[in-house]
């Protein structure tokens, strides 16, 4: 194979690893069990507290849960608050990240001349790099 085409592959193998890394960290955005705890002496009363980003949730031993959005973004620990601000840059960054990336491919055709589609490329893996998902 020519260089360039091994390249290309090669572009395109990192790309899609960096897009299944995207989803996997905008998938753990709404999972519910961030931080799980168990409360109860016996069988029958059991209680289970677990909790997210977003939200707080309890159940009990008949399997209703019951959750509630926090009230105030005052009332968060400053700890609740950075994580929330860094998992939604992470999300916004790497969302940026791969349309620079996907932009200056060299299968597609839309940056221009080489130099600037590998400028392009750099600039999104540098942003890739800032999110996270490296």
């Amino acid at each position: 194979m020519k260089y360039r085409t091994v390249v290309m592959y090669l572009e395109v193998g990192c790309f899609v690893s960096c897009l299944c890394g995207w989803i996997l960290v905008c998938s753990t955005l709404p999972t519910e069990y961030w931080n799980f705890s168990e409360v109860g002496s016996s069988v029958l009363t059991t209680a289970n507290y677990y909790s997210n980003l977003w939200m707080d949730c309890i159940s009990d031993t008949t399997g209703v849960s019951d959750c509630k959005y926090y009230p105030s973004m005052l009332g968060l620990s400053a700890f609740l608050h950075a994580v929330r601000a860094m998992a939604v840059c992470a999300v916004c960054t790497g969302f940026f990240g791969g349309v620079l990336t996907l932009v200056g491919m060299k299968c597609t055709k839309i940056g221009g001349s080489e130099l600037a589609n590998a400028r392009v490329t750099f600039a999104g893996a540098v942003t890739y790099f800032v999110s996270g998902k490296h």
